[in-house]
């Protein structure tokens, strides 16, 4: 009896084998509902096991599309992406859940959770954590989180989310200008004057309302008088008195002897 208990068990196993219904292998989630499934998901996503939550939101999905959790999971599924900091999967799912609900309710939140994946204040593009020289970073994830903000405060001027998003944007503009003026510095300390003044311009051009503007005018200055182009040094800094008439770079050392801009 027990060889052939035996063998009735490793019969079974193999017909599960076969099948692919190995024991660590058989879908705990079957006969779910979809409020089951949402549940657990959001469960799991309250718990910080954005993997099982993306896996649960998943299956809801695709057992039930047409359910009223289907078009929420997608969403779910964008900011649990966000929250493992899995940047391409985030915005992929932002972007369909966009393609598939332009009209949904809640497709500010998809524009700005969009925005927020490439957002962060501390490790940004002007953080203070790290280290890493600004010329040596990458103004695409900025520019890219400064569209879809915009994009959100234009679409959606009453959105809950629209003033946050405008803050952000005012945050990234100058980070933005501030990297071209880093840039500009970059190169006037390697004589590159043409190439500083071209990065500052760019700088007041397209962020006219950043305060970093005041620094790129002080370099847009120091590198036409490197380049003795008098007229327009002289222009940028009528420019830059009006603009900035209690500028601390005038504050540094003037003196009748020394022109400002030549004091560093």
């Amino acid at each position: 009896m027990r060889s052939l208990a035996s063998l009735l068990a490793i019969l079974v196993l193999t017909l599960f084998a076969g099948c692919g219904l190995l024991p660590d292998q058989i879908d705990e989630t079957a006969g779910w509902s979809a409020n089951k499934l949402y549940a657990e998901a959001k469960t799991a996503m309250g718990e910080g096991a954005y993997d099982k939550a993306v896996k649960y939101f998943e299956k809801l999905e695709a057992r039930y599309p047409y359910g009223r959790y289907a078009q929420q999971s997608q969403l779910e599924v964008a900011y649990a992406y966000y929250k493992q900091e899995e940047k391409a999967s985030a915005i992929a799912a932002c972007d369909r859940f966009i393609r598939l609900h332009p009209n949904h309710p809640n497709v500010d939140y998809a524009y700005y959770l969009k925005g927020l994946v490439n957002f962060n204040e501390d490790l940004g593009l002007m953080g203070h954590v790290s280290m890493q020289d600004l010329t040596e970073r990458d103004p695409k994830a900025a520019a890219e989180s400064f569209a879809a903000f915009k994009t959100l405060v234009n679409k959606f001027p009453d959105s809950k989310y629209a003033q946050d998003a405008t803050q952000r944007m005012a945050y990234l503009v100058n980070a933005l200008a501030s990297h071209e003026v880093h840039v500009a510095q970059y190169y006037m300390r390697r004589g590159a004057y043409v190439a500083a003044a071209n990065r500052a311009q760019a700088a007041l051009k397209t962020y006219p309302d950043a305060p970093a503007n005041e620094e790129a005018l002080f370099v847009l200055i120091k590198a036409y008088d490197a380049l003795n182009m008098a007229d327009l040094r002289d222009d940028a800094e009528r420019v830059m008195r009006k603009n900035f008439p209690n500028s601390e770079y005038y504050k540094r050392g003037l003196n009748k002897d020394v022109p400002w801009w030549k004091l560093w």
